[in-house]
């Protein structure tokens, strides 16, 4: 297995309950011994970016699977099979969130025993996909200083219900004149224990303080 591409319904409620659906997913990948990632963010924050620089850190000594949710194509996912990856795409269509009862029919036919890791990126949104857990290790925010000083401000819920933020393209802090500190400063102020990290996925600079974070 190498690709694969569905179109899910969200209409159809296929395994219940997104909660009922998370446990089964937890489940799942602990029967698996897979450690799996949901990674969050708006569109344009690096998110595939990171993963790509993560999966080149981790090839190596892990197998890995990359789970891509957008409305429609698998750019993403095709960016990162580049690197040797397998991938699953789910075109939601109109929703804006993956939700765990997707995710348990894009991997109900893949075998996961072939994994260690699988990284899921959630569709672009920065509100929506923190309402809905999926049944992963842990959730990833990552906000990229070319939002704006406020994103943190504006989204306290998002940053509430993750377990890490990654404040990503950091290299271009300078160049625009942005205050990363302050934006790590509107972190602390919703959550003064959540773990983040500066990291520039283009450079790979903060990568393995984030692969330490997760016990990779």
């Amino acid at each position: 297995m190498k690709e694969r591409t569905i179109s899910i319904n969200i209409s159809k409620d296929l395994f219940g309950a997104n909660e009922e659906a998370a446990e089964i997913n937890t489940r799942t990948f602990e029967e698996h011994g897979v450690r799996a990632f949901d990674i969050m963010g708006s569109v344009g924050t690096g998110k595939t970016q990171l993963i790509e620089a993560m999966c080149d850190e981790l090839s190596d000594k892990y197998r890995i699977l990359m789970v891509a949710g957008d409305l429609a194509t698998r750019i993403d996912a095709n960016r990162v099979a580049s690197h040797g990856i397998d991938t699953v795409q789910i075109n939601t269509e109109t929703a804006c969130h993956l939700d765990a009862r997707m995710v348990r029919v894009a991997l109900r036919e893949v075998d996961l025993s072939k994994y260690d890791v699988v990284f899921i990126e959630n569709v672009g949104n920065l509100i929506c996909p923190a309402g809905y857990p999926l049944g992963v290790d842990k959730k990833l925010v990552v906000v990229s200083i070319t939002e704006g000083p406020y994103m943190i401000q504006k989204h306290p819920l998002t940053i509430k219900r993750a377990d890490m933020v990654i404040i990503n393209k950091v290299d271009l802090a300078d160049a625009i004149g942005f205050d990363v500190d302050g934006l790590v400063k509107d972190v602390r102020e919703v959550d003064a224990n959540i773990p983040v990290f500066r990291v520039s996925a283009k450079n790979a600079d903060g990568l393995q303080e984030v692969i330490q974070a997760l016990n990779l």
